[in-house]
């Protein structure tokens, strides 16, 4: 099977900055929340020298009354780390929560921007393990241990701290188990990363041939290719679970590892203790309570080192969510974007193709050397032959794909630089779940009710969607009304005509529609496209006869051009395809320009 090409993943770098940018709004509630949990772990810390103290008061045998003190102080200590904490870590979560809300809105931002020609290549299955399991993996580190890790490591540094304050020995012994620790976990990160990195992208494969498998569940039993498709997703799955196996592995030998640092710095500081209390230079109290302040730091040390391995994988998915981010596309010299000034002399809406070819897979072109002019306001038919090129052309003119020589260029109109230049509408259609006044306002977000009307009126809906239950006001799409697909079509012409664009590209729009269907939006798209340079690949020749210029191609090159009548005198290509076509119907006719766009794409 052909080999993705994965979406990007982001470096370290470039996730570091992400994480600095998504936080600095929330820089406030990052500072409140440091404070609280310093001053909830300090708290917390009174506890062993209080216990020490008792220690002592019971070796020196002094009245049982002295125990009173300690004891009413370890209440408030335990009484006041508690709400401390409570509040620290409700900031601490208040503020990941904050952070991955964000994360999610520019994830589906960024997605939805995407070169369509970069997720083909990917694949669905790679995007949508991004949208699905990366961002539950992030979440549930945020929600689970970015607190615990914050915690963890106030514990630890501020628990060194009071160490050294009952004697700088102290420090030192519990230092003993740091180069263990260390190593540990240098080792485990080294082997870490790059698994889990492995263990997402084996995910996303194994969920592609899923969904390859799934979606076309009708063709694998057509030609009986359950048992090959089985095995690529038995291979697939358990290249998954191999993974996963490796990385279970690799957690139970790093707790071994841990286990052995605890003993020998526990070690270290009783036999410390011993030491100097022999001496005199601490008392029994003050050993005990620097044994405990290490016993102490096995939950948080433990909690922190096996943090690692929710953070290693939260690392690796919150690197392949930041990766989903338009890279900047790096043009050779002749390549240009539609949207990019042509000529001066060039009028608003002229586009210009020059010299262009393109390749799905290198070496085996699908259009060679390909220029074409398409004047302002000009209505310009594609035909050709299945396999001609036509579709590439479009999608090329309207951006969706980059070519691989040549240049496309659309000439300044004085748009501003966030409205939409090119409109593609293909004989793919989607209607959004939601209001129908909503799914309109995709194409222009500020158009009033007036405008949507008017939107309609031009392609000839306004009569049906006001008999709708409640008008605009009415739920379309999964679960609500269902539309025929001659109106879902005209609601897409609804949004090219709201768009506004000077240039509109339709790719055999009404492929999927009946006779009657087709006569409808052929009016309807004739008058959306009315004023605007229309490029159309014409599904029936009856358009190519009412279009301004026919251009005929063959075999990824342009080899006719002209009107219809004159196409027809010179005997071609052409000809040929329209004596085919009229040979089928009794009375050929010339309706009117027919263009359909059932979805609309901003380029």
């Amino acid at each position: 099977m052909t080999a993705r090409e994965l979406l990007p993943t982001a470096t370290p770098a470039r996730t570091r900055a992400a994480v600095r940018e998504l936080t600095r709004p929330y820089s406030r509630l990052a500072l409140g929340s440091l404070v609280t949990m310093v001053a909830a772990t300090a708290v917390g810390l009174l506890v062993q020298p209080l216990l020490g103290h008792m220690v002592d008061v019971v070796a020196d045998r002094r009245p049982p009354g002295d125990l009173t003190l300690p004891v009413v102080l370890l209440v408030v200590v335990a009484l006041v780390q508690g709400g401390t904490t409570a509040l620290g870590l409700s900031l601490v979560s208040r503020l990941g929560e904050s952070v991955l809300a964000r994360l999610r809105e520019l994830f589906v931002d960024r997605a939805l921007r995407l070169p369509l020609e970069q997720v083909e290549k990917a694949g669905t299955g790679d995007l949508t393990a991004r949208v699905t399991r990366d961002v539950a993996r992030v979440g549930e580190a945020v929600r689970s241990a970015l607190p615990e890790l914050a915690r963890s490591v106030l514990a630890i540094v501020l628990t060194l701290a009071a160490m050294a304050a009952l004697d700088w020995r102290f420090l030192l012994a519990a230092l003993v188990a740091v180069p263990v620790q260390a190593h540990t976990a240098r080792w485990y990160l080294r082997n870490a990363v790059p698994l889990y990195a492995r263990e997402r992208i084996a995910t996303g494969a194994q969920q592609q041939q899923l969904l390859d498998t799934i979606s076309g569940a009708g063709t694998v039993r057509a030609y009986r290719l359950e048992e090959e498709h089985t095995g690529h997703v038995t291979e697939r799955s358990s290249a998954a679970v191999e993974l996963t196996m490796r990385g279970v592995n690799l957690v139970l030998r790093f707790y071994n590892r841990l286990h052995i640092a605890e003993y020998a710095g526990l070690a270290a500081v009783l036999v410390t203790g011993f030491l100097l209390v022999r001496s005199g230079s601490v008392s029994i109290g003050t050993a005990t309570a620097a044994a405990l302040y290490f016993h102490s730091l096995f939950t948080p040390v433990n909690s922190a080192l096996v943090l690692l391995d929710d953070a290693q994988t939260a690392t690796a998915a919150l690197n392949r969510l930041v990766g989903v981010a338009p890279a900047p596309v790096e043009a050779g010299p002749a390549a240009a974007v539609p949207g990019q000034p042509g000529p001066a002399d060039d009028g608003p809406g002229t586009v210009t193709v020059t010299g262009l070819h393109h390749a799905y897979t290198p070496g085996r072109l699908v259009l060679r050397d390909v220029s074409l002019t398409l004047r302002a306001g000009e209505r310009v038919a594609l035909v050709g032959p299945s396999g001609a090129g036509k579709t590439t052309l479009a999608k090329l003119i309207a951006g969706v794909h980059r070519p691989t020589a040549g240049s496309v260029r659309l000439a300044g109109s004085g748009l501003p630089d966030d409205r939409l230049r090119v409109a593609l509408v293909t004989q793919e259609t989607h209607v959004f779940a939601g209001p129908l006044a909503a799914d309109l306002r995709l194409a222009r977000a500020a158009a009033t009710d007036e405008d949507l009307h008017t939107a309609l009126a031009v392609v000839e809906a306004l009569d049906w969607v006001e008999a709708l239950p409640e008008g605009l006001g009415t739920v379309v799409g999964e679960g609500g009304h269902r539309l025929t697909p001659a109106q879902v079509q005209q609601l897409a012409l609804a949004r090219l005509v709201l768009a506004d664009p000077p240039v509109a590209v339709l790719d055999e729009a009404t492929a999927e529609a009946g006779s009657t269907g087709a006569r409808l939006l052929e009016k309807a798209a004739a008058r959306a496209v009315e004023g605007r340079t229309a490029l159309v690949v014409a599904h029936r020749l009856t358009q190519a006869a009412a279009a301004d210029r026919i251009v005929v191609m063959e075999d990824g090159r342009i080899v006719e051009s002209g009107h219809h009548d004159e196409l027809c005198a010179a005997d071609g290509t052409y000809a040929s395809l329209w004596q085919a076509w009229s040979g089928t119907r009794a009375t050929p006719e010339h309706p009117p320009h027919t263009l359909t766009a059932p979805t609309l794409k901003d380029h």
